[in-house]
């Protein structure tokens, strides 16, 4: 595809010159004698040059005003102006508009030349930018919330809503692999900060000494290892969102952090002495009950306040197996494109054996399986050997394969039990031993509490606390 040049010079000889010699050098130039022509090329015949190249005073009014036009339309594509009188006002304006440069006649065509491959250069990664950024537009739209029942109904009404007004704040519910971290994209790709950053990050992921460093960045010698200064997320977010998943994991000194963050719209890198300007909206995802963390003393009651300005609630997916269908069929066409498979066909048997399961994680659960049964399947039809569902409940063991033996769990490695079977029956024996509580629990099996009861909720088992 020829990339497209638009000149506009009111000097007849002039603009002859420079069209023949970029139409040489292999563009598609145009050539506007004044800004109505100029303007007719741009907004009735869709003209979407790469580069314009401008002369700044045409008979019919300054260059710099179509700029603004076209910059305010949201049109593509970079400019370079030429004159043979530009002063330091001219060229200011020109640049704070985002001319690519600033150029006075007469030009060396050589240097012209080279200053119109940079500006092509520059669009060129503009215009992909763009068109990622429509890409994911389309493909994190509410309708990204795939499901027929009430329940995914109602969550992509309150998308749509929230896709239309610039909210501060809002927190994100549920169980885990419901799908918050889908909700968090679709706000922002959906929303009027769009073409700005996502940031996301997992506060469960992250020791409190990174983290800290992480959110608000550091300054050169703050802490042994800081070898130069490093922005925060925050200050990577401004102007776009920030999602922090897991924030019922966030420390109670870094909540008030974030807290005066959000409230000043400022931050202090550790190590600085000066505090930064942000401009974000802020996304938090958590499964855990907020308002109860914070009575027992564990989660700031302000900060609480002050991110629940909204709040979105993801339903598990045994509360919507209505929408097993659509999730299942848009798995098995998505895990198709990426392995070559074929898979087609769903036999009644699974159907049934998929409605009358819990799912205890989830949306995520269900792709996870699709994964494994696509990759697995030996022709068109969805192979049902590969489910494993775990139809047989944890403490049934010998129909399983699965036998205590002492103080030892034996599993079956024939393949009748997946990965996430056989991590379920040791926490459910381990649970059961220790009296089902977490605590103690965690200490035997030598993790912390919070990981512990991650997996307690992701599978469903029940505790003494």
């Amino acid at each position: 595809m020829v990339d497209s040049l638009l000149i506009i010079e009111d000097e007849p000889l002039l603009g002859s010159e420079l069209r023949e010699e970029f139409a040489e050098a292999g563009w598609d130039a145009v050539l506007a004698a004044d800004l109505a022509q100029a303007e007719r090329f741009l907004f009735t015949r869709n003209l979407e040059p790469l580069v314009v190249l401008s002369d700044m005073s045409l008979p019919d009014g300054n260059a710099m005003d179509l700029l603004e036009k076209v910059r305010t339309k949201g049109l593509p594509g970079e400019w370079i102006f030429l004159t043979a009188y530009g002063g330091v006002p001219e060229s200011v304006r020109a640049l704070k508009l985002g001319a690519f440069d600033f150029l006075e006649k007469p030009c060396d065509p050589e240097r012209l030349q080279l200053v119109v491959a940079g500006a092509a250069r520059s669009a060129r990664a503009q215009r992909r930018l763009q068109d990622e950024g429509r890409a994911r537009g389309s493909r994190y739209g509410p309708a990204a919330f795939v499901g027929r029942s009430p329940a995914a109904r109602q969550v992509r009404d309150m998308l749509e809503r929230l896709a239309r007004v610039p909210f501060s704040a809002l927190v994100i519910t549920g169980e885990t692999g419901t799908g918050k971290g889908l909700v968090a994209r679709i706000l922002h790709h959906a929303g009027p900060r769009a073409s700005e950053p996502l940031v996301e990050v997992n506060c469960a992921a992250l020791p409190r000494e990174l983290l800290e460093a992480e959110l608000f960045g550091h300054e050169a010698g703050a802490f042994t290892g800081a070898k130069g200064r490093r922005r925060g997320l925050i200050e990577q977010a401004s102007g776009g969102t920030l999602f922090l998943d897991e924030i019922g994991e966030l420390e109670l000194d870094l909540q008030a952090k974030l807290l005066k963050a959000i409230e000043d719209r400022r931050v202090r890198r550790v190590g600085g002495d000066r505090e930064l300007e942000v401009d974000l909206q802020l996304i938090a995802a958590t499964n855990q009950n907020l308002e109860a963390r914070v009575a027992e003393g564990a989660f700031r009651a302000d900060l609480f306040h002050r991110l629940a300005v909204f709040r979105l609630e993801v339903p598990p997916l045994r509360g919507r197996k209505e929408d097993l269908e659509d999730l299942l069929l848009l798995f098995i066409d998505g895990f198709n494109a990426r392995s070559g498979q074929t898979v087609e066909q769903v036999p009644p048997g699974v159907w049934r054996r998929l409605a009358a399961y819990d799912w205890p994680g989830n949306v995520r659960e269900l792709r996870n399986l699709v994964e494994r049964c696509v990759l697995l399947a030996e022709g068109p039809v969805f192979p049902e050997r590969w489910l494993f569902l775990g139809d047989v409940a944890p403490g049934d063991e010998t129909s399983a394969g699965v036998h205590s033996d002492g103080d030892r769990l034996c599993l079956p490695l024939d393949g009748s039990l997946g990965l996430d079977e056989m991590e379920q029956r040791i926490l459910f024996e381990a649970l059961a031993r220790n009296g089902d509580n977490v605590s103690l629990t965690a200490r035997v099996l030598g993790t912390t509490r919070e990981k512990l009861r991650y997996r307690v909720q992701k599978y469903g088992l029940k505790t003494s606390d």
